[in-house]
């Protein structure tokens, strides 16, 4: 495990202390409708990588103004996801090799070989809860005829939306089988809440989700499902809910591991749930196993907004609340947003346990402008005649995200895979279309891709845009040119002593 070099952030106070003293942090004192205003104030600064907002002035559609501050930008530069996570920019890869390390750790090799991996058995013991009898979270407790959605201040974030939309929500679930104390098998995702009315809220799960899992059972024993949502935690936590972790793996104490520290959990008030006791603000409640609603539409990642779908309904049976919280939001829109900028963090986190896989991967880029997903650049260190083809089949079929991703180029090592003129270049003498492209039909694909010809169904397209080998060519390859390393040098030392060129002239 890196060692971390930022203070352990146990509530989302520490943490925007710690940015303020950094200069990250602005406080806007000016009214702000939360109908719009607040997103194109937010779109702006974080398209010019700026601050964390916080909104002290937020108001309804009515001019009312909120009970509470607003925070919004919380994760708008790659520096500040790495803050997050405890660490600093160039310290991501060293996280990305110890979760590589966890998924598949190698064979001790006598005791000082199990010595060095104490750092790893320490975060291991990280994820073991710590709970309270009494937290923070609770301060304020509103329950019956008290709880009203209207007293959140959340926003509307763009034209023709029907409602407010809760859009950075952690949601707690856990399987129909499970205790409250069970929180190994809690899952905890980010699913976007249309506010109905005082007590009810839309729960917009996908199907492959584990939060939909979960509620699958308790349908199947047709109980309702106990759920607790949590707005506004430590960056550990808030992090932990977006990470792509495997099925067995606990998100809520995973955030252990990443904050260096256990977690510190207390029973809710109103359902058999455990909730972290230093959040901002928790809304408890139950999922009907049958009761639906159309939620939508909204504005999604896509640049688009959704249609109209029927997702569960969760009754709100408490609102719980520290003595002075802060409302967590965000929107999504077509990138850059929020979650474009913490993708391209989690991108270089996947590397390590991709390249466990598939060792001859050099580096890959998930385009943010792709919806940080549906499309992969990927370089490899090319050895054989359809290496480039096993690699994109690989990658389609190691992990469940690879499944959306309809479309994959790879490309040589020398290609710097995060460059598009490096990546026109190969496409443009490196690839036949009638030799290097491959072409899949009906594979698995996320049902909010409209270009797809069904829901749920589409293709997958791969280029092979490598220097060709051996029996993928008849012809002589082509040599690329290559200064003399010598020549560079006089070059560069002329340019700099004469300030013949811009950088040279600093």
């Amino acid at each position: 495990m890196p060692i971390r070099t930022l203070p352990k952030f146990r509530n989302l106070s520490d943490f925007l202390t710690h940015l303020a003293a950094r200069d990250e942090l602005r406080e806007v004192s000016a009214p702000v409708s939360l109908a719009q205003e607040m997103t194109a104030v937010h779109r702006r600064v974080l398209e010019a990588r700026g601050p964390v907002l916080k909104f002290n002035h937020a108001t309804d559609a009515g001019g009312a103004r909120a009970g509470m501050p607003v925070v919004t930008n919380l994760f708008g530069t790659p520096a500040r996801v790495a803050a997050g996570l405890g660490l600093a920019p160039d310290q991501v890869t060293e996280l990305g090799e110890f979760l590589a390390a966890l998924r598949e750790p190698a064979p001790l090799d006598g005791m000082r070989d199990a010595l060095s991996r104490w750092p790893m058995l320490s975060a291991a013991l990280a994820t073991r809860p710590k709970i309270r009898r009494s937290a923070e979270v609770q301060h304020t407790v509103l329950q019956g005829d008290q709880v009203d959605m209207a007293a959140l201040p959340v926003q509307t974030c763009w034209p023709g939306e029907p409602a407010p939309l809760i859009t950075w929500p952690l949601v707690l679930t856990r399987p129909a089988d499970s205790q409250a104390e069970d929180t190994a098998r809690y899952n905890m995702g980010v699913y976007r809440m249309q506010v109905l009315g005082r007590a009810r809220c839309i729960m917009r799960w996908l199907a492959h989700r584990g939060g939909a899992a979960h509620h699958r059972g308790w349908q199947a024993r047709g109980e309702k499902m106990p759920v607790a949502v949590v707005i506004g935690a430590d960056p550990a936590t808030m992090l932990s809910a977006a990470l792509p972790l495997p099925s067995t793996v606990s998100e809520l104490r995973f955030a252990g591991v990443l904050r260096g520290e256990r977690s510190a959990l207390v029973a809710a008030r109103t359902v058999p749930m455990m909730v972290p006791a230093d959040a901002e603000i928790i809304l408890e409640g139950w999922v009907d196993p049958t009761t639906r609603a159309p939620e939508g539409p909204y504005g999604d990642h896509t640049g688009y907004y959704n249609s109209v779908e029927d997702f569960p309904v969760m009754e709100i049976t408490a609102i719980t609340m520290r003595k002075s919280p802060l409302y967590v939001s965000t929107f999504t829109g077509r990138p850059p947003d929020e979650p474009s900028v913490i993708g391209e963090v989690f991108n270089t986190l996947a590397l390590p346990v991709i390249r466990r896989q598939i060792p001859e991967v050099v580096d890959m880029w998930l385009p943010p402008a792709a919806c940080s997903y549906r499309m992969a650049i990927v370089s490899i260190r090319k050895e054989y005649a359809g290496q480039a083809r096993r690699v994109m089949m690989a990658l389609w079929g190691m992990l469940p995200q690879f499944s959306y991703t309809k479309a994959i180029v790879v490309v040589d090592e020398d290609i710097n895979p995060r460059n598009w003129d490096d990546i026109s270049w190969a496409l443009a003498t490196r690839m036949d279309p009638g030799r290097d492209v491959m072409v899949l039909e009906n594979t698995p694909m996320d049902y909010l891709d409209f270009a797809s010809p069904q829901a749920g169904m589409a293709g997958k397209l791969g280029i092979d845009a490598t220097n060709k080998l051996g029996s993928e060519t008849s012809r002589e390859w082509g040599r690329v040119m290559a200064m003399n390393p010598e020549a560079e040098d006089f070059a560069a030392r002329l340019c700099r002593d004469m300030k013949l060129t811009p950088e040279a002239g600093q």
